[in-house]
């Protein structure tokens, strides 16, 4: 794995390898200046007296995940042709998390919970039209996180390597022939319930009988089968029928879960589902809002398409990931290097505003400090503990959770160790809003921390 250089005005210049950073380190020509990604800082050099190459970050955005690669460009010739070729030599490779359906269930629950309250003040005014105009180009949060988080991590790239230009994948699914791959013309203009009422198709469709039990002659009610509480939708192809009896019985269950026992059942209802649509519309809603963000950075911004993504993965042989598939995006000839360890970045938060804990119906049922950080900590840092004497003896790194006694619980790659005074704990990183485990080909997950400190682990 490469790490991040920069100069002694903490001005990026060109990676280096592991094993020179561990001489730099221990000849104290340099010094640790980040931990995640593993980022140094030579004391003796300027970013005048050195040669910077082609360094560019390249994007593959997705709703759950977005690959970025961060690679060396060059033009190579071909041996056998004579032919100039474009040649990526991958430097590192991202994977980042988002946390956008997360946002989504907090603001449904938020707005619940006031309607909820509301309702408790009869006095209170009704609110109608005092919602504003929302301005061109708005988004949903849930969506503009996924704008925000994948703009701060280019920006964040910028500050620790040279890059001179960006490239993004600039997809849009076709969400009808996604659901119908058969569709054409004039089908784009008729709908599922062409020629029929909703509940007329659905009787149709499910043969005027309950889908759960197989009752007939029976009052009808109509029932999500993916509920709406686990992120459900009102599409006509995740309705189904259900006989009062089963439809109170399953309520917000996972079908897979209700259906445990009848598998022919459940195989038979999912067939007739499709698979949802958020997907793919939340990368159509953001993809030109991203790719304007990445133009006003002021570096030459490139865009490429779903399909020469695909093409270039799979001449070169390269597996389907979503940081493999950023390097991929674009014009490329020859990739060199993708064989290395994934970082995983996963989009935690910052904590919440909020500090009263709410009880299923809105209303308070006790309240958090009111300080953030304690004796100089604040939940999410990472620490180096290192426990002297007692129950706990012992050396420890990774994600603390502060308490207000000045006690902290600290989860490492091996469980949670519970009461560790402050005094022993060390802060090797602030918390930054992420969490981060590295993935290296079929190796199971590790935390990232762990191998980063290791380089330097005598410094701290």
């Amino acid at each position: 794995m490469a790490v991040f250089v920069l100069d002694r005005h903490k001005k990026p210049i060109m990676p280096c390898s592991e094993k020179r950073a561990r001489r730099l380190l221990e000849s104290g020509r340099a010094k640790a200046h980040k931990v995640i990604p593993f980022t140094i800082r030579i004391v003796d050099r300027e970013i005048e007296t050195c040669m910077l190459q082609k360094i560019a970050i390249k994007l593959d955005p997705g709703s759950k995940y977005t690959g970025i690669a961060v690679v060396r460009e060059s033009e190579v010739t071909n041996l056998k042709t004579g032919e100039m070729q474009q040649c990526s030599d991958v430097i590192k490779l991202i994977e980042l998390e988002h946390r956008g359906r997360q946002i989504s269930e907090k603001l449904t629950a938020r707005r619940q919970m006031r309607r909820r309250r509301r309702s408790q003040l009869r006095y209170r005014a009704p609110r109608f039209l005092n919602r504003g105009n929302k301005q061109k180009g708005w988004l949903a949060p849930s969506l503009q996180h996924r704008v925000d988080t994948t703009m701060s991590w280019v920006q964040r790239l910028c500050n620790l390597v040279p890059v001179k230009q960006l490239t993004q994948e600039l997809v849009r699914f076709d969400m009808q022939k996604i659901a119908n791959p058969e569709i054409s013309g004039v089908e784009y203009q008729q709908g599922t319930l062409l020629g029929y009422e909703l509940r007329e198709y659905l009787l149709e469709k499910w043969q005027r009988k309950c889908a759960y039990c197989d009752a007939k002659d029976v009052p009808l009610q109509i029932e999500h089968i993916h509920p709406k509480a686990k992120g459900g939708t009102n599409k006509v192809n995740n309705l189904t029928l259900a006989c009062q009896r089963c439809n109170q019985k399953k309520g917000a269950v996972d079908i897979k879960k209700f259906l445990s026992k009848d598998a022919p059942r459940l195989s038979r209802i999912l067939t007739t589902t499709t698979k949802s649509l958020k997907d793919a519309s939340a990368v159509n809603s953001i993809r030109w809002a991203l790719f304007n963000g990445l133009k006003k950075i002021g570096l030459a911004v490139n865009a490429g398409s779903g399909g020469l993504t695909k093409y270039n993965r799979s001449r070169l042989g390269i597996p389907k990931t979503h940081a493999l598939d950023a390097i991929c995006v674009g014009k490329v000839d020859v990739i060199t290097d993708w064989l290395q360890p994934t970082l995983l970045v996963k989009a935690t938060g910052r904590g919440q505003y909020k500090r009263t804990l709410l009880n299923m119906y809105g209303f308070p049922r006790g309240y958090l400090t009111r300080n953030k950080c304690i004796k100089g900590f604040q939940t999410g840092d990472m620490v180096k503990a290192v426990v002297p004497s007692g129950k706990n003896i012992g050396v420890y790194i990774g994600r603390v959770a502060i308490r207000k006694v000045g006690s902290f619980d600290i989860k490492t790659s091996l469980g949670l160790v519970q009461s560790i005074s402050h005094k022993y704990c060390i802060r090797i990183q602030c918390a930054d809003g992420y969490g981060y485990l590295t993935r290296d080909g079929n190796v199971d997950c590790i935390p990232a921390s762990t191998h980063s400190i290791a380089i330097y682990s005598e410094t701290i």
